[in-house]
This record gives C-alpha cells, sequence and structure tokens, in this order.
C-alpha cells in the first residue's frame, strides 16, 4: 500500500512532459526562408565566382544539417548536466580565441584574425565564446543569486568577463559587443537593483569607443555611418543597401527581382541579406520576419518563466539575449542606424560555425523546456 502511494505521490511530481514545439517549428520555418532569401541573394555572385549558382546555398543545407545534428543531442541530453563545465567552457573558449594569432592555425578575413583552421576544419572560436559565456553566466549567478543585490559582486563578476571580451574585442568588436551584451542582460535577470546598471552601461560605453579609438578603420566606420555619400568606399556598402531597401516600397519587387544583389551590394548573402529581403519583399516581407523573430523571442520567454530551476531559466535568459541583440544590431547595421560592422542575421544568413552553434542553443533552450510541466504553463 505504502509503495502504490509513493508511486502515485512520485507520477503526480512528474506531471506531464512538455516540449515546445511552437520554438521548433518557428526555427524550422527561419531556417526553410533564410535557405530561399541566401539563394536569391547568392545565386549571382554564385555563379561569377564558382561557376554554381547554387554553391552558398549547398554549403548552407550542409551547415545546418550538421547544426540539425547539434540542436538533437542538446535537446536531448539534460541541461543540468552542464553545470559541471561552467569554468571548463570559459577556459576552453579563452584557449580557442587565443589560437587565432597563433600562425599556421589562425587565418585573417577582412583584415582581422577571426578563423582557426585545423586541417579541413575552419571555424569561428568567437562564436564558442558567445555559448561558453552564456553557460558559465548561468552557473556563476545560479551558485550565488542573492549575492548579486551588492554591487562589488556585480562588478567583481564582469571583471571575470574583461580577459574574453578584450581578446574577442583586439580582432573582432562587434561579437564582442554581443558576448558583453549578453552577460548584461544575464546579471540585469538576475539583480534585484536595476539602477546600477547605468553604471555598466556607462562602462560598456567607454569600452566600445575606447577599441573605436584604437583602430582607425574603426573612425573610418563611424564617419561612414554619419556621411556615406561622401566616404567612398568606406560608404559603398551603407549606400548601396539602403538603395536596395528604399527600392523595395510596401511590397517588394518580387522573390528574385533584387537588382542590387547583381554585385552591387558586397555581402549580400552575409551581413547584408536583410537588404535583400526589403527589395524583394519590401516593407511588408520585413516586417513578418522581424515579428517572426518576436515570436520565437516570445517563445523562450515563456520557457525562461517556466524552467524548472535558475539555472535553466538563465540559459534561456542568455540564448534569447544573444539572438535579440544579434537580430537587433544587423538590422540597425544594414538601416544604418548604427556605424556598419559584421553582424550576421541569425537563421537567416550564410555562416557555418555560426548557424552551427546557433542551433546548438536552440537544442538546449529545448532540452529546458523538456523539464516543464504541462499543469505549471
Amino acid at each position: 500500500m505504502a509503495r502504490k502511494h509513493r508511486e502515485h505521490k512520485e507520477h503526480k511530481e512528474k506531471g506531464t512532459a512538455f516540449f515546445d514545439y511552437n520554438l521548433l517549428f518557428v526555427v524550422i520555418f527561419l531556417l526553410c526562408f533564410g535557405l530561399v532569401m541566401l539563394y536569391s541573394s547568392s545565386a549571382y555572385t554564385s555563379a561569377n565566382k564558382y561557376n554554381d549558382s547554387m554553391h552558398y546555398l549547398k554549403l548552407q543545407i550542409r551547415n545546418i544539417a550538421l547544426g540539425s545534428v547539434a540542436m538533437i543531442v542538446m535537446a536531448a541530453i539534460d541541461y543540468r548536466v552542464w553545470k559541471k563545465f561552467g569554468l571548463a567552457a570559459y577556459i576552453f573558449s579563452f584557449l580557442l580565441c587565443c589560437l587565432v594569432f597563433v600562425p599556421g592555425i589562425g587565418s585573417s578575413s577582412h583584415g582581422s584574425s577571426r578563423w582557426i583552421n585545423i586541417g579541413p576544419i575552419q571555424f569561428q572560436p568567437s562564436e564558442v565564446a558567445k555559448i561558453a559565456v552564456i553557460l558559465f553566466m548561468a552557473v556563476i549567478i545560479d551558485r550565488i543569486p542573492k549575492q548579486f543585490a551588492k554591487f562589488s559582486t556585480l562588478v567583481k563578476v564582469i571583471f571575470m568577463l574583461v580577459p574574453l571580451v578584450g581578446l574577442v574585442a583586439y580582432s573582432n568588436l562587434s561579437t564582442a559587443v554581443i558576448i558583453l551584451g549578453i552577460s548584461v542582460c544575464m546579471l540585469f535577470v538576475a539583480s534585484p537593483k536595476y539602477l546600477q546598471f547605468i553604471i555598466v552601461g556607462i562602462a560598456g560605453v567607454i569600452f566600445v569607443v575606447a577599441f573605436i579609438m584604437l583602430a582607425g578603420y574603426r573612425g573610418n566606420r563611424i564617419e561612414a555611418w554619419l556621411h556615406p555619400e561622401t566616404a567612398g568606399d568606406n560608404g559603398y556598402q551603407t549606400l548601396m543597401g539602403l538603395y536596395a531597401i528604399g527600392s523595395g516600397g510596401l511590397f517588394g519587387k518580387g522573390l528574385g527581382e533584387s537588382l542590387q544583389k547583381l554585385g552591387n551590394v558586397p555581402e549580400s548573402q552575409n551581413d547584408m541579406i536583410f537588404t535583400i529581403i526589403c527589395e524583394e519583399l519590401g516593407l511588408f516581407g520585413a516586417i513578418c520576419l522581424i515579428l517572426l523573430f518576436v515570436l520565437l523571442v516570445w517563445r523562450m520567454m515563456v520557457v525562461a518563466n517556466n524552467a524548472r530551476d535558475l539555472f535553466g531559466s538563465l540559459l534561456v535568459v542568455g540564448v534569447m539575449s544573444h539572438i535579440a541583440i544579434q537580430v537587433i544590431l544587423n538590422i540597425a547595421v544594414v538601416t544604418n542606424s548604427i556605424p556598419n560592422t559584421g553582424v550576421i542575421l541569425p537563421f537567416i544568413s550564410y555562416g557555418g560555425t555560426s548557424i552551427i552553434f546557433l542551433m546548438a542553443e536552440i537544442g538546449l533552450v529545448l532540452s529546458v523546456s523538456r523539464g516543464i510541466r504541462l499543469e505549471n504553463i
């Protein structure tokens, strides 16, 4: 009798398992839409450069396949397992970021050392740093949640991030800003005193301005942002992107009918793909895409609010912050709301390392959602 009562109690505590299929479907839709727009924006460049109009499309399909494996594995593993690897992930990502400066291993792209080449494998360690920081911050905050009422604790945690953020910023300021933004968002959620983040915000602005002043080409980007029409080559990409956005009108020229992608907009398959979306699908298509990202963020908010523990909630907040910040930065750049910097549009732009790790992060969110009980939603 006692055994039956115990089994009934355990079943009641377990409840009915939940899995956020809505979140999964939004991600799948974004990936499929991204493939369509990637082919549309890259076919001309691919044909001229590689004699294959589907070159970038094929590579992206491969990347999504690898990302799908990462997502499935991460979703299947209990997220609480990663509590043990917070510090290890931070140290590992720091060492990887150091390797980009090692001759023979690190390689340059667009004038900056951002890649690691190990045999046939090439990837950006800064993408590893993003998920490592999410994990590291979640572990730290989960261990001492009540201590974050003290400003001194907040400062100590931020200083722990300085080595990694500074190292990443040396070669890729935009990624460093994203990592810093993720950390601040997670600390903001953990801290009961919001006013102290004004000081953190000021410190962040000083950090960004200092790195801009340290490199002359970043100063040129500021000039191109303020006066793209007189900045020559520095303002060319921005101007062509704005022409594409403006020519799209309300409903666009039609899928595949962009003119600016025919060699006028550099990196139309990467950072500037949103401009091609605006040109071909118009303001209506751009707003629909933004609403999809809003829906994605909302679903992650639901998972974060209903997570079984603080650690799971913080992991989801970190992933949500990463995607939201990156979407905002990309759209702000292509509309010339902020200076030009290399930030891709999540799930839409072409990218190898980025798409794989983004999907791994989604798998982490899905793992947290598996711990939710339907009775608690």
